[in-house]
């Protein structure tokens, strides 16, 4: 008697030749049900040797459009089992779907593979790594041609924010989100610096003459608005301005002698 995984292959042609697409779903799902760990243990596999970042989720996704490539095209008059036909098309759709994740596009790999390559070979000749003339002159290419090829083999990363960032005495996983730095905070150290530095500069000014440092230094006004503020004619200020500078300047070669 034929087994029933036989019965189920011979079930699935059978409905397939009639053109009974209800019945074909139903026994193509049953299908991949039951290979469905082959799929798993395919992903799994290769996700040992993928970045952290690449989710075995997805690949067990991709290579399940594999598998169903594999049972349509399938004849089992053929003697060969179809975990052996599946394998490669499995394997293979994973394959396509890393590339189609991958942000490094192949004409950047093949340049920085020949960067690499006459660098490698370089270093093993010389002793030392070479400078930028010296490559490009190997590789027989302009300045401006090879600042664009260093360029394009320096590709902007993109990294998983769930990526373990180090290792931590406590139990709790650390994570990149959990050390990016925020842009639009400011440094508090910055801000006391700034303070203390703009108190040092306006020390022993008048309050014009800390208004004119401050709101032109710190605030990036113009000569004019600064005039237009402080009820200045916009020659004023700039004299007022250089006046202040020369003591500045003054202050700070005195202060120097002291060290």
């Amino acid at each position: 008697m034929p087994s029933t995984h036989d019965a189920l292959w011979t079930a699935y042609r059978d409905a397939s030749d009639r053109g009974d697409k209800v019945r074909r779903e139903d026994l193509r799902n049953r299908l991949i049900e039951r290979f469905y760990e082959v799929v798993r243990f395919t992903a799994e596999r290769l996700h040992t040797r993928l970045p952290s970042e690449v989710d075995v989720n997805d690949l067990i996704s991709a290579g399940l459009f594999g598998l169903m490539d594999a049972i349509d095209s399938f004849d089992p008059a053929r003697g060969v089992k179809f975990e052996t036909f599946c394998a490669p098309r499995i394997r293979g759709s994973i394959f396509d779907e890393l590339r189609n994740m991958d942000w490094v596009p192949r004409l950047v790999r093949s340049r920085t593979a020949k960067v690499e390559k006459v660098r490698k070979e370089f270093e093993l000749t010389h002793g030392r790594r070479p400078t930028d003339d010296e490559i490009a002159s190997i590789m027989q290419v302009s300045g401006a041609e090879y600042d664009k090829l260093s360029k394009d083999s320096r590709p902007v990363g993109v990294v998983s924010l769930d990526r373990k960032a180090f290792e931590s005495d406590s139990s709790r996983e650390v994570r990149e989100v959990d050390v990016i730095e925020d842009g639009r905070q400011p440094n508090p150290a910055e801000i006391v610096q700034r303070g203390d530095l703009q108190h040092l500069i306006t020390k022993g000014l008048s309050r014009s003459e800390r208004l004119i440092v401050i709101l032109y230094y710190y605030e990036e006004m113009t000569m004019k608005e600064i005039g237009l503020t402080l009820d200045l004619s916009e020659s004023r200020v700039s004299q007022m301005h250089s006046s202040i500078l020369a003591r500045l300047k003054a202050q700070m070669q005195h202060r120097l002698k002291d060290f």
